[in-house]
């Protein structure tokens, strides 16, 4: 049964050979996230009906990728890459589910879920058996060139045109809506009668203009938006391009960045009102900046969620963690594996917190490692405090109640608890639970020997 609306074919199954890598090109990063991302973000429209990824080349681990980032997708394999028209004719039956389809080359990262959008609903409104999108760069070198015909439209790839059709400066993108039954029709009459030996899916432009099918072409008007990433150079100038679209989209939100030349902000992070970013900082993954915050330079954030009026000092390191409003982090904190800094809680200088959760209030000023541990409210971490968590074979929580104050260089040998208000003084081991409101001494008694440096002293070395 034919489905209504617009299906979206996204064409991911090449290798990429000009990008000098063992990863599928789809999964190279861009920004931190994959190429395929790009193109699957901008089709998650309610205007699409479906969407299916055509897969080749390491098509276990592209597989994989979308079954995780991408749920919805069908996946299919392309076992040989003969072209993307071998490519539709592979996901014959998917596109046959639908009254329209949308191709869409898959290493097109800078096209923008409007333009994608546009294209479909003039696609429809005017009822074309086929729309395509062109663009006229300045150099339109290596793209193939758009021609018109006394019937339409021709499409020549550069390697099979001749001079004078280089010289046209219109040239295809790659991105196509169509009438599913003229394009499936169309496939069975195709060949490889070309400089590739490949099936053009271009030459579907060209059998339905000749049998007298409405066919329609938009310009898009920034050709920014169609650069392809086939090589490491284009990876680079994509990444600049993308870089300096999300900025300003956030800047124009109110963003307040001292210098934007150096800031690199994720596609997938949210931003809040009146946030201030420092040179050299690093946000990433889904991520989101509460309002009133301010991140200190040459700190990274990944997968984490900052609230508002959080401070991070610099050289911050967050990674798939929470900092709750009003907290103070830094400088040269590492914060990582699901910890949770609590509201106006401080995590100081050289501090690293592992799978922990930081109670509101609480503070860990300096030099200190906790890992698997609680901290309660208001509780107060002595310099140098390590919690042993690791025993040789599994990790082992420490428990740390309300209100405590734990001595520096507190050694605490998990699994352990102290109750609320428990202290420890500086120094000790602590192998037992603290009972609440008691002090922990772990420690030898300190003995002097007195003329002790006299007596190993040897005869040779001076001294009375």
């Amino acid at each position: 049964m034919t489905e209504q609306g617009t299906g979206v074919l996204i064409l991911a199954a090449g290798k990429g050979t000009r990008m000098k890598s063992e990863t599928p090109k789809v999964l190279i990063r861009l920004m931190e996230e994959p190429i395929l991302y790009y193109p699957m973000n901008s089709t998650d429209s309610p205007d699409f009906s479906g969407r299916a990824v055509v897969v080749g080349h390491g098509s276990d681990i592209v597989s994989r990728y979308l079954e995780v980032a991408w749920p919805g997708a069908e996946v299919v394999v392309q076992e040989e890459q003969l072209g993307t028209g071998h490519a539709v004719i592979t996901a014959r039956e998917w596109v046959s589910r639908f009254e329209h389809v949308m191709v869409i080359p898959g290493d097109v990262p800078l096209i923008s879920r409007e333009t994608l959008q546009e294209l479909n609903s003039r696609h429809l409104e005017k009822g074309n058996d086929c729309s395509f999108l062109v663009f006229e760069p300045v150099d339109p070198t290596g793209y193939g060139r758009v021609l018109d015909t006394d019937r339409g439209f021709r499409i020549v790839e550069e390697k099979d045109a001749m001079e004078h059709e280089k010289k046209c400066c219109r040239v295809n993108s790659g991105v196509y809506v169509f009438r599913t039954v003229p394009l499936l029709e169309q496939l069975e009459n195709i060949g490889i009668e070309n400089s590739q030996g490949e099936y053009y899916l271009t030459d579907v432009i060209h059998g339905l203009c000749n049998e007298g099918k409405k066919v329609g072409m938009i310009i898009c008007p920034d050709p920014d938006e169609i650069e392809g990433v086939n090589d490491p150079l284009q990876l680079d100038r994509v990444s600049r391009i993308l870089r300096r679209r999300i900025l300003n989209r956030h800047m124009e939100n109110g963003l307040k960045c001292v210098d934007s030349e150096t800031v690199w902000i994720g596609p997938g992070v949210t931003v809040g009102y009146d946030v201030t970013i420092d040179p050299f900082v690093q946000v990433w993954g889904n991520s989101s900046i509460g309002s009133c915050s301010r991140l200190g330079s040459f700190s990274i954030v990944r997968n984490s969620i900052i609230g508002e009026n959080v401070h991070l000092l610099g050289h911050v390191v967050l990674d798939d963690s929470i900092v709750r409003d009003n907290a103070l982090v830094g400088p040269y904190t590492f914060v990582r594996d699901g910890t949770e800094i609590g509201e106006g809680a401080f995590a100081g200088k050289f501090v690293e917190i592992k799978k922990s959760y930081i109670g509101d209030g609480a503070k860990v000023p300096h030099l200190s490692y906790i890992g698997d541990a609680t901290v309660g409210r208001g509780s107060n971490i002595g310099a140098g405090t390590i919690t042993c968590n690791f025993d040789g074979e599994k990790k082992n929580p420490t428990r740390i109640g309300e209100g405590c104050f734990i001595g520096s260089d507190t050694m605490l040998v998990a699994p352990v608890t102290l109750g609320d208000h428990a202290c420890t003084a500086a120094g000790s081991v602590i192998t037992s639970d603290v009972p609440a409101g008691s002090l922990a001494v772990g420690r030898t008694r300190q003995r002097n020997i007195e003329g002790w440096v006299h007596r190993r002293r040897k005869p040779d070395e001076g001294g009375e």
